[in-house]
């Protein structure tokens, strides 16, 4: 009885000391039912199935895989693409290459040796820049597959929202099939205060919130441009459908009619005999101009059909041919439809959108131009734009003539030549050619007050966008810069001298950019040739949105793609421009934020690396979308490369217009910060 007693005490006293362990533990419990951490919970839990389906979706997912590190074993073509295109002044491309998948992993994989990790970029381990370094291969497979898609197939990653979608573009109406913004602003021009001076042919934008907002029109009957060369003598008449240069040069031989074509026997109003005569009278006259050599870049003032341009190309020469938009307003158009560099520009009251010491040679035959007006302001912008040591042809009728009036307009031009301190080197027959000095020497040594002045030595003479002609004498560079370029080919691939006058960052390494730019691009190009057949694909007119040192265009010539290409430096950021004309290629200045002058349909290739990315933060991107379809050719390509989100917005954007285009992942990945957007133009 006792110890039965006792035990129930003890049991008592044990369930008492549990009960009350137990009052202790389980307020300690009731934090696990508390909101905050149910909410950690689920977030963990959701967290971790995100993260295993995002790894399982995206390792299944088949990426555009030609800008991978590793080399295919089925081809070893390399590839050159990265995001940080258009970068070059501090792009570091440190991509590692995955091991390629050759099935199941080895029984003792984890006791094998790490593999070897190789470094790609233009930074060396030790910090310091270097040109050796790879972009990328890719693989043919999944690159044949993207050059025959559709677009039906796209990759988006980080796109809008859904609700804020693009309404699709209409088309303008009737009338506008040649509309040019800037050229055709009728409203602007009626509130000039004069027009003597040409002011009405040069640029007149349309005020913001009045830009073009549709989709510009082709001509009926619009065919699939005839390519290049052939493109060179004849073009369908139904693209650019306009005869009056036909009636009014039509005996000059400049141009006729035959059946459903425009014919260019390659005569103009100096050479009705045709270009190639005329170029061989003027080597003969000046074997020193010595074209496709000392003589690479021509300006063409006044081009007509730019046949003399034309029959240049084959002298290893290129030319661009400028004339207004003016009462023969098609000129220009006729010469883009040709497959000849062009661009509508005036000599008026502003410089033209050239820099300094651009052209090896610039020639005016016939340009109906009065040079010596004005003190001569128009050809002191000529002399702005001729390379030291460069030439001028003027064939004209005072001239040759002895009629009294054109006798003394002669006059004048050889007195304003010897202020200009410009050799006459030969006159004969209806032509003249003068050569600019080398130095400023003879600038210095002329009379005191001896017009027109020299410049004064702050004025930036590059500086063009939107700048007035000034009266007086560009100076020379001290050291020479611009003078001194080498021959053609050579020049192509030469350190330009003027890279060190860019006003940019990276003073000391701005050498070392410049060629792991060239080699950046030179690696992207042979990529674009392999995996797109850019060589079997019908380009000519191509433009590089924003080109930087011209690495682009450069890569296209080394990898002989018969095309010329229009290198737009765009004035949002520095002026690469004499580096590019240093190199032997052409470009001009320009802001994206308002319409390029040239005609619609002139283009069959705009590239744009990192531009929108720069551009929508001063411009409408919509607008400059819009203006790329009216300058893009039916049938013409884009290649767009820039940050996730942009290019998503872009390809609403594409979409709204009508363009087949799809996006794609580059080597880094699906979640890379990079994107490139392929869009074709369909009829």
């Amino acid at each position: 009885m006792f110890v039965s007693q006792e035990n129930s005490r003890f049991e008592l006293q044990g369930h008492s000391q549990i009960s009350a362990a137990m009052k202790d533990i389980v307020p300690n419990l009731n934090f696990v039912k508390t909101p905050a951490i149910i909410k950690v919970t689920a977030f963990a839990v959701v967290a971790l199935s995100c993260f295993y389906l995002g790894k399982h979706y995206s390792d299944g997912y088949q990426q555009l895989s030609f800008f991978s590190t590793f080399r295919s074993p089925q081809t070893g073509s390399a590839v050159g693409v990265s995001p940080n295109v258009g970068k070059f002044s501090d792009q570091n491309l440190n991509l590692t290459a995955p091991p390629p998948n050759t099935g199941s992993p080895p029984k003792n994989s984890n006791n094998a040796p790490p593999p070897d990790v190789e470094r790609i970029g233009i930074v060396n381990d030790e910090g310091a820049m270097t040109v050796e370094f790879e972009v990328g291969e890719f693989d043919p497979d999944s690159v044949e597959n993207l050059g025959n898609s559709d677009g039906g197939e796209e990759k988006r990653v980080g796109s809008r929202d859904s609700t804020a979608k693009i309404e699709k573009f209409r088309v303008c109406e009737a009338g506008m099939e040649d509309y040019t913004p800037c050229l055709d602003n009728v409203e602007e021009i009626a509130r000039l205060n004069s027009t003597e001076r040409g002011e009405k042919y040069e640029r007149h934008c349309p005020e913001k919130g009045k830009g073009l907002n549709c989709l510009v029109p082709v001509p009926k009957g619009y065919k699939h441009r005839i390519p290049w060369p052939a493109s060179r003598d004849k073009v369908w008449f139904s693209n650019v459908p306009h005869t009056r240069l036909v009636e009014d040069k039509g005996g000059q031989n400049w141009i006729s009619i035959k059946g459903d074509k425009f014919v260019f026997p390659g005569g103009g109003t100096q050479f009705i005999h045709g270009a190639d005569q005329y170029l061989d009278q003027i080597s003969q006259m000046v074997p020193d101009i010595a074209f496709g050599n000392h003589t690479r870049v021509v300006l063409d003032i006044g081009c007509g059909v730019a046949s003399f341009g034309a029959f240049l190309l084959q002298r290893n020469v290129i030319t661009l041919s400028i004339a207004p938009k003016d009462v023969h307003e098609n000129q220009i158009q006729f010469a883009l439809e040709r497959g000849v560099p062009a661009m509508v520009a005036v000599f008026a009251t502003h410089r033209l959108m050239y820099p300094s010491q651009a052209f090896d040679l610039i020639h005016c035959s016939r340009c109906r131009i009065n040079w010596t007006r004005d003190d001569g302001i128009l050809l002191l912008e000529v002399n702005r734009m001729l390379r030291a040591g460069g030439f001028f042809a003027w064939a004209a009728q005072p001239v040759y003539k002895h009629e009294e009036n054109l006798q003394e307009q002669w006059k004048e031009m050889e007195d304003l030549t010897h202020r200009l301190c410009w050799e006459l080197v030969k006159k004969e027959g209806y032509i003249a050619i003068w050569r600019k000095p080398l130095n400023n020497s003879c600038y210095h040594n002329r009379d005191t007050g001896v017009q027109p002045p020299l410049c004064d030595p702050n004025e930036d003479p590059d500086d063009v966008w939107y700048v007035g002609m000034k009266p007086c004498i560009t100076r020379l560079p001290e050291k020479g810069y611009g003078a001194n370029v080498t021959a053609w080919p050579a020049r192509l691939h030469d350190l330009p001298e003027r890279l060190q006058t860019i006003e940019m960052d990276a003073y000391i390494s701005r050498k070392e950019i410049f060629k792991a730019d060239s080699k950046f691009w030179h690696e992207v190009i042979d990529g674009y040739v392999h995996a797109y057949h850019w060589n079997d694909s019908n380009l000519r007119n191509v433009m590089d949105m924003r080109a930087g040192f011209g690495g682009f265009a450069a890569a296209l010539i080394d990898f002989q793609v018969d095309c010329w290409v229009m290198n737009v430096v765009p004035v949002s950021g520095f002026n690469s421009l004499p580096v590019i004309y240093d190199r032997g290629l052409i470009g001009v200045r320009h802001d994206w934020c308002e319409p390029f002058d040239t005609y619609p349909r002139t283009y069959d290739l705009l590239h744009a690396a990192g531009l929108f990315s720069i551009e929508q933060k001063r411009c409408n991107i919509s607008n400059i979308m819009l203006e790329m379809d009216r300058m893009l050719r039916p049938y013409g390509r884009v290649y767009i490369r820039d940050t996730v989100s942009v290019v998503n917005e872009l390809h609403e954007i594409a979409v709204a217009m009508g363009w087949v285009s799809a996006v794609h992942d580059t080597s880094e990945g699906p979640h890379a910060s990079w994107r490139l957007l392929r869009c074709d133009k369909r009829l």
